[in-house]
């Protein structure tokens, strides 16, 4: 008989865009024991054609009601994968925005965390003030504020849509905490995965 595979463990780390998840997880790849591998936003968009871009990285607010079937159907296969990490023993670390301003309510995170929701998973909320996330915007990408001086509604709107479930095992500020603070904050919460997690919390909602 087969020696059954424990399963590897799953970090979604979920934020705005320069919120510093992309960071968080390249230390907890640089530091953690056993494999990670990396599946989130940014490596689900190399994988989709342009005309399907930006994908599962739409910005709130309900300007392409036409990709949002194929989203629902990317963040299923995205979630599916993970679950497939882990059940063979993978340890996974999830980079993602997730929110639920599209045209309509689309429910993704209750859907995708019932894929995983029987796995060993730690949902982490990553925070960052809206003025820090403007300077790194300004610094990686040239973004600018309005004429005005005020934020642009783009990221206002990711900064009020992100965080909107509110529910988290750990929650983390990434303008107090460097990287490998935030790493270790987390590698603390997964020494004690026994109790019930923010995902499964999530996944109930779908069923309410």
């Amino acid at each position: 008989m087969q020696k059954q595979t424990k399963c590897g463990k799953i970090i979604i780390l979920n934020g705005a865009p320069r919120s510093g998840k992309s960071s968080i997880v390249k230390a907890i790849q640089n530091s953690f024991d056993g494999i990670w591998i990396n599946i989130g936003v940014d490596t689900y968009m190399q994988m989709i054609p342009n005309d399907l871009q930006p994908g599962i990285g739409l910005r709130p607010g309900g300007e392409r009601p036409d990709l949002e079937a194929a989203i629902v159907s990317m963040y299923q296969a995205m979630y599916q994968s993970i679950r497939v990490h882990s059940t063979l023993g993978l340890n996974v670390v999830v980079d993602v925005g997730h929110h639920d301003s599209y045209s309509t309510s689309l429910e993704l995170l209750p859907i995708c965390a019932n894929i995983i929701k029987e796995l060993p998973v730690l949902l982490v909320g990553i925070y960052c003030p809206i003025d820090t996330i403007m300077e790194r915007r300004i610094n990686t990408w040239q973004n600018k504020y309005e004429e005005d001086g005020t934020i642009p509604p783009n990221v206002k709107r990711w900064q009020e849509a992100v965080h909107k479930v509110g529910i988290y095992d750990l929650q983390i500020d990434t303008s107090v905490y460097s990287p490998n603070e935030a790493a270790l904050f987390i590698q603390f919460e997964l020494n004690d995965l026994s109790k019930p997690s923010a995902i499964n919390r999530i996944a109930n909602l779908s069923q309410s």
